[in-house]
């Protein structure tokens, strides 16, 4: 089992959607927080599901070790108070006029109530597959209640204000276990989370209560010993039908690690690929769901002072990602453009060389004329009437045939003839006519 290997899209995911562009609480879109993996007490119903559930195969005996790891966020409540009079230090005198503020800015820093997150963390003790048929008795864990106060010091010295964070009392339960599946060399093993947090003994509102004491972003990483987990995206034929028996409840299985291991699985709150890598390219976290990290980087850029103060002042990874971001080198912006892979698909689609049809005949490297049937959508007919030249004929997974063009009158045909995208179209085989001979001629 590596879980080193898996540390770093697991800290990715941890954080996907914490905060979103433009990075500031007072932006519509961060009004409402923990998008993904939220566990909330059962105290709570209305709030969300109080269990979390992956259900996953290993290949193996009963001698196989697993262990389980559970990762989450857990919102810490961020109050931001006014003194009275400024004072040289914080006392309880001077804290006793204070009042409760919305924001406060002080020498061009911003603070603001708001909620930050601190990580937790639970990790289960290796256990064979043997001992987990037998006991499933549930690892229970807990994390005291916190509280703690942060001045807000002028560059004179004195004291204007405080920030009070506070942390809820949470407690919940990880429970495992290990069933037969298929055969006698395959198990279903099970990953449940429960939140077990009772109610505050003082309600509050609802909805806010009930996210203080959740279990935000919750991520459970298996691994296994002397075993092999199995891909539930494709699965071996001999285990296809055991693998649709899998229940995942708010959990999306994956295996991680180098392409082709398979002693560590994620079993993550939104949907990824097996074996998920960070690009090279990118330059650290940008926490925005869907994130394109040219995009971000370029519109974080244009934020005006304002803004960025801010943005700086409202969360610490906030404040590092501006940081980060503005010392970026050109070369490092220029790696953010874009790169080639080898895409994900189970086979490339058919290219033809010659297409015969209707008594009339296309061959790759033909010029032709683009006549877009009405309808098309408005690339395709602005092209109407344009010249081209035939790059590829290809057959999608519905067999349909495309006409691939590069178009004569674009500067940037060479991209096209490397199948580059933006300089190569796609057209129906009776949207294209062929010139004529003394028109074939480039």
């Amino acid at each position: 089992m590596n879980f080193a290997a898996a540390d770093e899209v697991v800290k990715a995911v941890l954080y996907e959607g914490y905060v979103l562009y433009p990075y500031r609480p007072t932006s519509i879109k961060n009004q409402q927080r923990w998008s993904f993996g939220g566990i909330y007490p059962r105290a709570f119903p209305a709030a969300g599901a109080a269990q979390m559930q992956t259900q996953c195969l290993v290949e193996g005996d009963e001698a196989a070790w697993v262990e389980a790891r559970v990762r989450f966020l857990q919102p810490i409540e961020r109050q931001v108070f006014q003194l009275a009079e400024p004072a040289p230090a914080l006392s309880a005198a001077a804290e006793a006029g204070a009042r409760a503020v919305p924001s406060l800015s002080l020498d061009g820093r911003s603070y603001h109530a708001w909620e930050e997150v601190v990580e937790r963390a639970i990790a289960m003790p290796t256990t064979s597959v043997g001992d987990l048929r037998r006991a499933r008795e549930p690892h229970a864990f807990a994390f005291a209640a916190s509280e703690e106060r942060e001045p807000i010091v002028a560059v004179d010295g004195r004291v204007h204000g405080f920030v009070v964070r506070r942390g809820a009392a949470i407690e919940g339960a990880v429970t495992l276990q290990a069933d037969p599946a298929a055969s006698s060399h395959a198990f279903r093993l099970t990953a449940r989370i429960d939140n077990l947090t009772p109610a505050p003994l003082v309600p509050g509102p609802g909805d806010a209560a009930a996210q203080l004491r959740g279990f935000m972003s919750t991520h459970i990483i298996l691994g296994v010993e002397g075993g092999a987990f199995v891909s539930l995206i494709d699965p071996p034929a001999h285990l296809a039908e055991a693998s649709r028996t899998c229940l995942n409840q708010s959990a999306w299985p994956v295996l991680v690690g180098p392409e082709g291991s398979t002693d560590t699985l994620l079993c993550s709150p939104i949907i990824l690929y097996d074996h998920p890598q960070i690009a090279p390219e990118s330059a650290g976290d940008l926490f925005d769901g869907t994130e394109i990290d040219e995009i971000l980087t370029l519109r974080i850029l244009t934020l005006t002072d304002a803004e960025k103060a801010e943005m700086a002042g409202n969360d610490e990874r906030a404040g590092a990602l501006l940081a980060r971001t503005e010392a970026l080198s050109e070369e490092q912006l220029q790696r953010l453009h874009g790169v080639m892979r080898s895409p994900r698909t189970a086979s490339p689609p058919p290219r033809l060389a010659v297409l015969n049809e209707g008594g009339f005949s296309l061959r790759v490297g033909d010029r032709v004329r683009l006549h877009p049937r009405a309808g098309a959508d408005i690339i395709d007919l602005a092209l109407a009437g344009q010249t081209a030249m035939i790059e590829g004929i290809e057959v999608d997974f519905e067999r349909r045939v495309h006409v691939a063009v590069t178009i004569d009158a674009d500067p940037g045909r060479d991209l096209g003839m490397q199948r580059m995208p933006g300089h190569r179209f796609f057209f129906s085989p009776d949207e294209v006519e062929a010139l004529p001979a003394e028109e074939a001629a480039p």
